[in-house]
């Protein structure tokens, strides 16, 4: 039984729904349809599309998106923003940790092969510390629910966090469709993310800054699956939008080309991972980064966010100890649960899950977007053998979940509201002097009945997410 996030299950809705529920009840169905239409006609006009690597059929798809919002209550938002919050500073105090010190695997709390031998862990990083102490100025936190008051962290998203300029989207589309639901139903706005982003980005300028920081987008360019909202972005806030071959280093800087010369970039937000940042001193091979970008780094030179090396947080391995590392960095027990998680690489926990692989979801400890992951209850014989295969050659390679029964949020199909299931990513910007979160997030929802993937590589979409003011 999935639990509905609008519908009670009684005939009636649940408290955050119910004045959508009277305007809905108010509204002809044939018209909120002709709406679904004119929201895709302006996803397709502004150009909203996403790229899917290793498919041969349409590379560039439009992000399918769902007229019926996702509404939360200010009561649930003011405990998921506190879980958050403390997840996030935890996040910083931990890299910051096992880049100086260490003391988390000294006092045993994690294993030292975790991070000796986690691919994301950056040696060049080890005694360097970013600007204002800040590793990761942008967290998108995956969260699902399976009940009224139960959320659950699914994954941190450390390294580069995508969606939210489907979020400013998904929210502009609606205000254009639906003026009179904003007259109607107090909404906490989203608008303000470019602005709170660059003085985040701002506040964390490097010492060789002087005067108004100058910040500038890094992307991999044009064919990248989310240069959509690099340029959305880099628009947003002002700055210049830039590739690795528009960059050099010049007189102890990094420096952009500009129709006057080489101007240096206090703040960089990339959008490039890291093992193509620097052909100095990661892949040589790579022409999306910065040669020298590195050294200029740890001399103080120039802001990276987020900062290198900050995957090893993101890791679905060591996501399995964010209670423990919670509890180190915080003194208090973590807000916001985890999903229970097998870790492969211990024998026990392998055993189990090839005893049980049909009832699990498996994933790839360094995966995102939906690759390589298996959703046992899903899966045929024939690809539960395939992966228990994979299991036993790679185990440290893969952790296990059990099947959670996502909460649901109707959507509009061609017979009416139909429910799908949802998870949520909100977004915290991290500055010197403390986290803000945008109120809401990006609410992606699982397209097809029955499905629980909800990546938009794998066919799901999203949905405006409103948090209601007090």
């Amino acid at each position: 039984m999935f639990f509905d996030e609008m519908l009670d299950g009684a005939g009636g809705v649940h408290e955050p729904y119910v004045a959508y529920q009277d305007w809905l009840q108010q509204t002809d169905p044939s018209g909120l349809r002709s709406k679904a239409k004119e929201a895709e006609a302006f996803f397709r006009r502004v150009g909203i599309t996403f790229n899917v690597y290793g498919q041969s059929d349409a590379d560039e798809r439009l992000i399918p998106f769902d007229v019926v919002p996702r509404i939360i209550s200010a009561r649930e938002w003011a405990r998921l923003e506190k879980g958050i919050d403390q997840r996030v500073r935890a996040i910083n105090a931990f890299l910051h940790d096992i880049y100086h010190d260490q003391d988390i695997i000294r006092a045993g709390r994690i294993p030292e092969s975790l991070i000796a031998n986690n691919d994301a862990f950056l040696p060049k990083m080890i005694g360097v510390t970013p600007p204002g102490g800040v590793y990761t100025h942008i967290v998108g936190t995956d969260l699902v629910r399976t009940g009224k008051d139960e959320f659950y962290v699914l994954e941190d998203n450390a390294r580069t966090p995508s969606g939210v300029s489907y979020m400013l989207e998904n929210r502009e589309t609606m205000l254009q469709m639906f003026p009179e639901l904003f007259s109607k139903i107090r909404v906490q706005p989203v608008s303000e993310y470019p602005t709170e982003l660059r003085r985040a980005l701002a506040k964390s300028a490097p010492p060789a800054c002087a005067g108004r920081p100058v910040i500038a987008v890094l992307t991999p360019g044009l064919h990248n699956s989310a240069f959509f909202e690099h340029a959305f972005l880099a628009e947003q806030m002002g700055v210049a939008l830039v590739e690795g071959s528009d960059l050099q280093v010049v007189d102890g800087r990094v420096a952009m080309r500009t129709t006057r010369g080489y101007r240096p970039i206090d703040v960089l937000y990339r959008r490039v991972d890291d093992e193509y940042l620097d052909p100095l001193n990661f892949r040589p091979d790579s022409l999306l980064g910065v040669p020298g970008i590195m050294d200029i780094y740890r001399s103080g030179g120039i802001t990276i966010a987020n900062a290198p090396g900050t995957g090893v947080a993101d890791d679905k391995a060591i996501y399995s100890y964010m209670p423990e590392i919670v509890e180190f960095y915080t003194g208090q027990q973590a807000i916001l649960k985890n999903v229970p998680t097998w870790r492969c690489a211990e024998p026990e926990s392998l055993a189990y899950v090839l005893d049980n692989l049909a009832e699990l979801v498996v994933k790839e400890v360094h995966g995102s977007g939906g690759y390589g992951m298996l959703v046992g209850p899903a899966a045929s014989k024939k690809e539960l053998a395939a992966f228990k295969a994979k299991l036993k050659a790679r185990p440290a390679a893969y952790i296990a979940q059990p099947t959670l029964a996502l909460s649901t949020v109707p959507v509009l199909t061609r017979g009416g509201l139909a429910p799908r299931h949802v998870d949520l990513r909100p977004f915290a910007l991290v500055a010197p002097d403390g986290v803000r979160l945008t109120p809401g997030g990006l609410t992606r929802v699982a397209m097809k009945k029955g499905s629980l993937v909800v990546n938009s590589s794998q066919g799901g979409g999203t949905k405006d997410t409103w948090v209601l003011e007090d």
